[in-house]
């Protein structure tokens, strides 16, 4: 309900001030909306009373005197911490993220779908989400927490290159045919090449290659690499036309914004001239097929988030719970999924194909796929007053 409500939220401030408008300062409107709500959080949360468990182990004074020594300075309790996290909190991160955040930045920033559509695709899956995450649960209640959440992250990563390239046909069809019909190559010297991995919007990416591989990536548009020698600029090629880019190493800002934004007009033009759209045509869009793979990644999320929050209280003891699985649930959630759009892009740019990003992911869920097998117990009937 949350995210269903972020969303609704970001629809209507777009639709009240634009999207030239929103892109420039109205994404700040959302934020300001969210201070009232982040007074009403405190004051929730200021009104939580402690678990029974907890309260009980308090009163008989049996509470931890060093919780955090206790949690991850003894490796009874430390091996629970990197279980949570290898086992349930990588796959959560990953899987949760790139269903509901990193398929939204694939859609517009690859496949140029506008953020309208965008929008009400994703409100859609969010709503229909809301009922699995409870069906999940109960499911979990009857089979075991172990084999709903496997089979959730393992849907996942058996779905990641599929589901986006099924995304991509039925989103974006004519940039599909443009990769096939006409590929692209960069041919730049490897050591003008950055890595491009930005999470707070700051860095500066202006050598040649640099300029050449994010104007194609923030097409949407996959390419191969070519190594040139050393010192020359990099060089974008489709069919017979051929690219050049300056550097704007060393030059001032405006010097700077001009090279890109000509670089950028010659780069675009071409890719044009040999068939690549510049935005998904709606007319061409197969909603009800882009909903399809949005269900099964849904499915996949749900699987695993539902039972979640349940298996990782039954993990810990009482005395080190709250303390012990803080740190793995927020690693998980705030490092390994927040950072997903970004090392995505950045593994974009550098590979030069728009699925690569996907490793991502598929990394971090084939280790809680592996660790979940083979590592985790089933947690299901556990008593919560364990000390």
């Amino acid at each position: 309900f949350g995210l269903f409500g972020a969303l609704l939220v970001i629809m209507a401030t777009r639709a009240a001030v634009g999207t030239e408008a929103f892109d420039a300062w109205g994404w700040r409107i959302p934020f300001a909306v969210s201070i009232g709500l982040l007074g009403i959080s405190v004051w929730m949360r200021l009104k939580l009373t402690e678990s029974p468990a907890f309260a009980k182990m308090k009163a008989d004074g049996e509470a931890s005197k060093a919780p955090y020594a206790e949690a991850f300075g003894q490796w009874k309790n430390l091996k629970l911490v990197l279980l949570a996290f290898f086992a349930l909190m990588s796959a959560q991160g990953a899987v949760w993220y790139t269903s509901f955040f990193y398929i939204q930045t694939f859609l517009e920033k690859f496949l140029k779908v506008d953020p309208v559509t965008i929008n009400a695709l994703m409100m859609t899956a969010t709503a229909v989400s809301a009922i699995f995450y409870v069906v999940f649960g109960a499911l979990s209640d009857r089979v075991g927490r172990k084999p709903v959440m496997l089979a959730g992250m393992t849907l996942a990563l058996v779905f990641y290159f599929p589901g986006f390239h099924l995304m991509e046909k039925a989103a974006n069809p004519a940039l599909a045919e443009a990769s096939a019909r006409a590929p692209v190559v960069v041919v730049a010297d490897p050591a003008d090449c950055a890595l491009q991995f930005d999470p707070v919007g700051k860095a500066t990416f202006v050598s040649s290659c640099d300029i050449v591989k994010s104007t194609l990536a923030n097409a949407g548009v996959s390419y191969s690499n070519q190594k040139a020698p050393a010192g020359s600029p990099a060089v974008m090629k489709v069919g017979a036309v051929e690219i050049a880019s300056p550097s704007a190493t060393g030059l001032d800002k405006a010097q700077t914004k001009a090279v890109k934004t000509a670089t950028e007009a010659r780069i675009k033009a071409a890719l044009s001239a040999a068939g690549y759209p510049a935005k998904a045509d709606p007319a061409r869009m197969n909603h009800l097929g882009m909903f399809g793979v949005l269900f099964v990644f849904v499915i996949a999320a749900t699987a695993l988030f539902g039972p979640l929050a349940a298996s990782l209280v039954e993990l810990f003891p009482t005395r080190v719970r709250y303390t012990a699985l803080s740190l793995p649930y927020h690693i998980g959630t705030g490092w390994v999924g927040g950072f997903v759009p970004f090392f995505a892009f950045a593994i974009v740019a550098a590979v030069g194909n728009i699925y690569a990003g996907l490793w991502y992911p598929v990394v971090f869920t084939l280790i809680s796929v592996l660790t979940t097998l083979f590592l985790l117990p089933e947690t299901r009937g556990r008593p919560l007053d364990e000390v």
